[in-house]
């Protein structure tokens, strides 16, 4: 075996690598599994005893060498190919197009929102979307086994705990904890157990207000409103304001503006009223400044809430609200330049 190791020997040094393929055609005929130096280490087994620890140290050295000349070779070529690729690149055509990320179209209208109320003084306020019976319905004037809870299809987690309905439950924060003047909105991700549709989901995205402060009357609510219109869609959409109910304001009202799709002349969307609902406002029942220990006699206050949603559905000419939630690229790129 010993006369096998020195030819082989000899075979490795007389191998010449000088273009990139022969270094792949050395490991192949040295190294590889099917390779010559494996079929010399099953040899290696039928070896006398006698003579085995001299043959051993002699084949292990001989595969370093074949191991060493191949990593030296590969690494010498892999340099040349780089050293090729990166003269071949030309510095002056032009680079790859990239694209830039853009805002949800949810994101561009809650800012859009809060940068209106912003010029009139109202400031940004957030809280918990896990919230207590207390804060999301007790302390808004929903007392227990009231009729008014059954508007809410709450996600109850464990006993008086739930994903909040709505951030009516920040504004209670907000009087709990400081004094009017309170002048706040709250947008805020919520959540109702209702069917998921092209017009309904079982989480959305809110805007709510709250002005406390001695004198505050339903004109001030009214004039809010109006100026948040005009700034959102413009001077020339028409507004109305409707009697409504909601447990915590009184009086209540939903305030319409005029379809914006076919310009208050009638359509299906607006269900050729022309008119479409856009939000629900109210001065804030007394019963509620009490129990958030606000004299209501003193203070008076109004409240109002809209859906995220809905304006971006007019804003952007949105049919199907659950577009929103897809993630598709194709839909969120035409928003890229907002």
């Amino acid at each position: 075996m010993k006369a096998e190791l020195e030819d082989f020997n000899k075979g490795i040094e007389a191998f010449e690598i000088s273009r990139a393929e022969e270094v792949e055609l050395f490991r192949l005929k040295y190294l590889s599994k099917k390779g010559e130096l494996n079929d010399l280490f099953e040899k290696f087994k039928l070896v006398p005893l006698n003579v085995k620890k001299e043959m051993g140290q002699l084949l292990n050295l001989i595969k370093q060498k074949a191991e060493n000349k191949w990593q030296e070779a590969k690494a010498e070529f892999d340099i040349k190919t780089n050293e090729i690729k990166i003269s071949e690149i030309d510095s002056s055509l032009p680079s790859e197009l990239s694209y830039t990320g853009s805002r949800h179209p949810l994101k561009i209208i809650e800012n859009e929102v809060i940068e209106i109320f912003n010029k009139l003084g109202f400031v940004y306020s957030e809280g918990p979307e896990i919230e207590d019976d207390w804060h999301n319905f007790s302390a808004l004037n929903f007392p227990a086994n009231h009729p008014a809870r059954d508007m809410q299809d709450t996600f109850f987690i464990n006993g008086d705990i739930a994903l909040r309905t709505h951030t009516s439950s920040v504004q209670v924060r907000l009087m709990e904890k400081g004094k009017p003047p309170i002048r706040a909105i709250m947008p805020g991700r919520v959540y109702r157990n209702e069917a998921i549709s092209a017009r309904a989901n079982c989480f959305f995205h809110q805007v709510e207000g709250i002005y406390i402060d001695k004198r505050v009357s339903f004109a001030d609510l009214k004039q809010t409103l109006f100026y948040f219109i005009n700034e959102l869609f413009g001077k020339d959409v028409k507004i109305r304001f409707r009697p409504s109910y909601f447990p915590f304001t009184e009086p209540s009202a939903e305030m319409d503006i005029s379809c914006l799709l076919c310009s208050g002349k009638g359509c299906n969307v607006c269900k050729h009223t022309g008119w479409l609902e856009i939000l629900g406002c109210g001065m804030i029942d007394p019963n509620v400044l009490a129990s958030n220990k606000i004299d209501a006699e003193e203070y008076s206050g109004f409240a109002f809430g809209m859906g995220i949603e809905r304006i971006a559905m007019l804003k952007f000419d949105i049919k199907d609200l659950r577009t929103y939630f897809n993630n598709d690229i194709r839909f969120l790129s035409q928003f890229e330049s907002l």
